[in-house]
């Protein structure tokens, strides 16, 4: 999946904000309060709606006023989310169309829309259309049709209207296009690392896919070893080459049925548990079990990558997010790492600025000088500093 496009209407610090054209890897930088972790909560609070309801998504935003917190401050109206994306390159053009408005103090999905667009004319075709609750869904498989008028459509009611109609009829086969979307947003990863989370050891388990925290490493790392031992390897040698003096990782499995990660430095004989190896070692560790996941998730966010990092490993690191897209993750990333931001491209950075309380979105290519700066040979990161990215200062 390939976000193309996000709109957003008072959502936050986004009062009336839209990116266009968006790439495989996508870089956002801004000062401080710009607004980049608001725009990477858009993609976790659509999870979270997905997985609980709307009310728990804005409750885990904005506190017990969720939707007067989340939404834009002195705005009026719904907050309005839109994301058009593809399911591949050669797929049609979804839209995801969200309102939440406020009823008797409590939110509720005032709009809901998914419809596709065939080609380049025409209107798009709905396939799910509801509003406080009630709707319409298409039981067609969206391939197959070729009709507007062969749609098959089944009205439906929620239960609740804080509920998304991509949630409830996301668990029924005859709603294909609406479980797609479903799927893919499951599948989004938006990562919150903590490296004291990946420290302790864990009990005997199973974990395919890195968490959300990165307790479950060592679980990951034993997953890896066992069913995937070319990709386990190739994550050894990275390790070789970046940390000094590692020569291997391990999970053991101790008679208590605890799972502990190890790391085993050539200068000694013992290896050191990952309690006593450096907050570096354990994030490129981790970001490197993440980004060589067999299986990418279809959308990855991750804030601040260089913290704790050595600045020197930063490009390389970069090109370890380009690859993941590349096989089929689209990236998120902010930064407010020069050295990171050195090894991005033009087309791969927007930056952000906040004016009067509410922010809007700037993208490096459509900026003359940056742009002919870069064609030039100059690095973003050198230009960030220089303050050519006007509003985004270091």
């Amino acid at each position: 999946m390939k976000i193309e496009s996000i709109k957003l209407k008072n959502f936050r610090a986004f009062k009336n904000t839209e990116m266009r054209d968006i790439p495989g890897m996508c870089i956002t930088v801004g000062s401080n309060g710009s607004g980049k972790s608001t725009l990477f909560s858009v993609f976790g609070f659509l999870k979270d709606a997905l997985t609980d309801n709307v009310h728990v998504a804005l409750t885990k935003m904005g506190g017990s006023r969720g939707f007067q917190e989340v939404r834009s401050r002195n705005a009026d109206g719904p907050i309005e989310i839109e994301l058009q994306f593809r399911e591949s390159p050669s797929s049609p053009l979804v839209t995801y169309f969200l309102a939440i408005s406020e009823s008797n103090g409590r939110p509720i999905i005032s709009r809901e829309i998914l419809k596709y667009r065939r080609g380049s004319k025409g209107q798009p075709w709905q396939f799910l259309n509801f509003a406080n609750g009630e709707g319409t869904a298409v039981t067609n498989e969206p391939d197959e049709v070729t009709d507007r008028t062969l749609l098959q459509r089944e009205k439906q009611k929620l239960k609740s209207p804080d509920i998304l109609a991509v949630k409830g009829l996301a668990q029924f086969e005859k709603f294909p296009a609406t479980k797609a979307l479903g799927d893919l947003i499951e599948n989004w990863h938006i990562s919150d690392f903590h490296i004291q989370r990946a420290r302790p050891d864990q009990e005997a388990g199973f974990a395919e896919h890195l968490s959300k925290e990165g307790e479950n490493l060592s679980l990951v790392t034993e997953y890896l070893y066992n069913h995937h031992r070319p990709t386990f390897d190739r994550i050894i040698a990275k390790m070789k080459h970046r940390v000094p003096g590692i020569v291997h990782i391990e999970a053991k499995t101790t008679e208590e049925g605890r799972v502990l990660l190890r790391f085993q430095d050539g200068a000694f004989e013992d290896p050191f548990l990952a309690r006593n190896v450096s907050d570096g070692t354990i994030k490129m560790f981790a970001y490197l079990v993440l980004l060589c996941d067999p299986k990418p998730h279809p959308l990855l966010c991750v804030e601040e990558p260089e913290n704790q990092l050595y600045p020197r490993l930063l490009a390389e690191l970069a090109e370890e997010f380009r690859d993941y897209a590349r096989r089929g993750g689209q990236v998120f990333i902010s930064t407010h790492s020069p050295d990171f931001l050195n090894a991005a491209q033009l087309d791969e950075v927007f930056w952000l600025v906040k004016d009067k309380g509410y922010t809007t979105i700037h993208r490096a290519r459509d900026n003359a000088q940056v742009r002919a700066y870069m064609e030039q040979g100059d690095q973003m990161g050198f230009l960030w500093k220089q303050g050519f990215l006007e509003g985004a200062h270091p």
